[in-house]
C-alpha cells in the first residue's frame, strides 16, 4: 500500500472513508472543552443561575487534555476499509477470525435446581455494565457446565453481547477477569499471541458505532449481530509493544474521565433524592405546617392533614382496554418521567411491532401502569393522547379534576413497597402488579383548591431541581462522548500516544 508522510487529511481519504470527519464530529466536545469539574451542588446551582453553558463551565478540569494536543503518526497508508480510513504506515490489518478464537455459551435448564447456585460465574447481558467482569448475578454448578451447552471461558477473554435490545445503539464489551461461562447472547473472543485483549476491547468500544453498521443482522426479531460479519472484520494491528502503549494510555485517561463521570452521577442521585423528598412531602403532608393532622391508619403514610378525604382508586378510576387505534402515537411509561412518547427516548430497547391493533388507547388524564415495573415507579397520569402496550394497564378517570395531584401522589416513593406487595412473580424482573389489588388502594385527596396549590408548588420546585439534573446529565453525556472519541482516535492511529506513556 502507498504510504504518505503526513497527518491524515480532514476530508475523505483515498479509500473513500469519511471516518475522520465522523471522528471530528464525535470529538467536538473533546477539542472544545477539557472536562467537567466535580464541583459541589451549590457551585453547580450558581453556574446555572449565571446562565453559562455547560461547555464553557468545564474547560479546565482535565488539565488541557484534548485531541488537538496529540501528534499524528509520521506516515500513513490506506487501509482499504471505509469505516477505518488511513492507518499508521507500520500497522497491519488482519481479519478478526485470524487473530481470535470464538467461543459461545448457553443456558442450563432453569428448572434443574442442581444446575444453579454454584460458584461458576455465568455471564448474561445484564452483567455487562463493567469493563472487567469479576462477578455475575447468576452462578452455575460444575454439573451444569458438564451437562449443558455453556462453555468455560478463560480470564482475559473479550466478551461481546451479540443478541440484545441494547444493540440498537451500542455494543457492550468487557474483559473476563476470571474464568466464566456465558449464556447464548454473548460470545467470547480469545485473542492469540499477536493481539492484546485490552486493545481489542478498546477497539470495539471506541468504534462501536461504525462496527454496529457493519455487524447488524438484518430482519432479526431481536437486535443481533451477524457472527460471520464479526469474524470477517478487518482489524488494525499495531505491534504488541505499541498495543501496550495505547492501552496503558487509555487506561490512564479513561480512568480520569470515569472518575469525573462517577462524581457527576452521584450528584445526579443526590438531586433526584432532593426532588423525590420535595414531592413526597408536599403530596402526603400538604403545604401548611400548622394544619391539624390525623393518623391516616396506613402504616407507610403516617399522619396526614385531617381534612383530606380517603378514597379508593376504584372510586377515582376505572380500568379500560380500548384497542384498534394503530394510527396514533406510541406511548411508554418511565420511572423517572411518567408517560412519554416512546420515540422521544433512546434508551428503550423494546421493538415496537408492526401490527399495533392490540395496543391500547390512552387519553389525556388516563392513568397508565407498566405492570412489570410498577414497584419501581413506572406509572403516571398521561398528559398525552396515543396508544400503549397491551401489557400495560390503563385506567380512565371518573373525574379529571384530580389528575395532576394523583399523578404526583401515586408516583411518590413511599408507594413503591406498597406496589411490590400488590405484585406476584418468581423473580423481581417478573413481578406483575395485580390491577384488582391496586384498585383497592386508599389514597388521600385534598380539596381542589389545595390540589392546585400543591401541584403548582411541586411543579415549580421540580422544575428547578430538574434543570440542575439536566445540566449535569449534559455534562455526563459530553464526558462519555469525549471518552469514546479519545479511544477511537488512539486505537485507529489517528493520534500517536507512544510518547505519552514513556517514563
Amino acid at each position: 500500500m502507498k504510504t504518505s508522510s503526513r497527518a491524515p487529511t480532514r476530508g475523505p481519504n483515498a479509500s473513500g472513508s469519511s471516518l475522520r470527519n465522523r471522528s471530528a464530529s464525535r470529538g467536538a466536545c473533546w477539542r472544545s472543552v477539557a472536562g467537567w469539574p466535580a464541583r459541589a451542588f451549590e457551585a453547580t446551582r450558581a453556574a446555572t443561575r449565571r446562565g453559562g453553558g455547560v461547555v464553557s463551565e468545564v474547560r479546565h478540569e482535565l488539565g488541557g487534555t484534548s485531541l488537538r494536543r496529540f501528534k499524528p503518526y509520521p506516515a500513513y497508508k490506506g487501509s482499504g476499509v471505509d469505516w477505518l480510513g488511513e492507518i499508521p504506515a507500520g500497522w497491519g490489518i488482519k481479519r478478526l477470525k485470524r487473530i481470535v478464537q470464538f467461543r459461545g455459551g448457553g443456558t442450563p435448564a432453569k428448572d434443574n435446581l442442581e444446575y444453579w447456585g454454584g460458584d461458576i460465574p455465568w455471564v448474561s447481558p445484564k452483567d455487562m455494565k463493567v469493563s472487567v467482569v469479576l462477578d455475575t448475578e447468576d452462578k452455575i454448578t460444575a454439573q451444569a457446565l458438564r451437562e449443558s451447552a455453556t462453555n468455560l471461558v478463560p480470564a482475559g477473554a473479550v466478551l461481546v453481547v451479540v443478541r440484545s435490545g441494547i444493540l440498537a445503539h451500542s455494543v457492550p464489551v468487557a474483559l473476563s477477569g476470571c474464568e466464566v461461562t456465558l449464556n447464548q447472547d454473548l460470545k467470547a473472543l480469545i485473542p492469540r499471541s499477536e493481539l492484546l485483549p485490552r486493545y481489542l476491547m478498546y477497539l470495539i468500544s471506541g468504534m462501536q458505532r461504525e462496527l454496529l453498521v457493519e455487524w447488524k443482522k438484518e430482519g432479526a426479531t431481536v437486535e443481533s449481530l451477524e457472527l460471520e460479519l464479526v469474524a470477517s472484520t478487518p482489524t488494525p494491528l499495531p505491534a504488541i509493544a505499541e498495543q501496550r502503549a495505547i492501552t496503558t494510555f487509555l487506561d490512564r485517561e479513561t480512568a480520569r474521565i470515569d472518575a469525573l463521570v462517577a462524581k457527576k452521577e452521584r450528584l445526579i442521585e443526590l438531586l433526584q433524592e432532593k426532588r423525590t423528598a420535595l414531592i413526597t412531602r408536599a403530596v402526603t403532608k400538604g403545604l401548611d405546617p400548622k394544619v391539624p393532622m390525623n393518623d391516616s391508619g396506613v402504616e407507610w403514610l403516617g399522619e396526614i392533614p385531617a381534612h383530606w378525604e380517603p378514597m379508593k382508586i376504584k372510586r377515582l378510576f376505572r380500568q379500560t382496554k380500548r384497542q384498534e387505534h394503530a394510527d396514533l402515537t406510541v406511548l411508554s411509561v418511565y420511572r423517572d418521567y411518567g408517560v412519554v412518547e416512546k420515540s422521544s427516548r433512546d434508551d428503550n430497547f423494546n421493538r415496537t411491532p408492526e401490527d399495533l391493533d392490540s395496543y391500547q388507547l390512552v387519553n389525556v388524564g388516563d392513568l397508565v401502569i407498566n405492570k412489570m415495573k410498577a414497584w419501581q415507579g413506572s406509572l403516571g397520569v398521561s398528559q398525552l393522547s396515543g396508544i400503549t402496550s397491551p401489557d400495560y394497564v390503563v385506567f380512565s378517570p371518573h373525574h379529571s379534576e384530580s389528575g395532576r395531584f394523583l399523578h404526583h401522589f401515586l408516583r411518590n416513593k413511599l408507594l413503591t413497597n406498597v406496589y411490590l406487595t400488590m405484585s406476584n412473580g418468581i423473580r423481581p424482573s417478573q413481578w406483575r402488579l395485580e390491577p384488582e389489588r391496586f384498585e383497592d388502594l386508599t389514597v388521600f385527596v385534598p380539596t381542589r383548591t389545595e390540589q392546585t396549590k400543591i401541584c403548582e408548588y411541586v411543579d415549580h420546585g421540580v422544575q428547578g431541581v430538574s434543570q440542575l439534573i439536566e445540566r449535569v446529565e449534559t455534562a455526563v453525556n459530553c464526558l462519555k462522548e469525549l471518552r469514546t472519541a479519545l479511544i477511537s482516535a488512539a486505537v485507529t492511529g489517528k493520534i500517536d500516544v507512544r510518547e505519552e506513556v514513556r517514563p
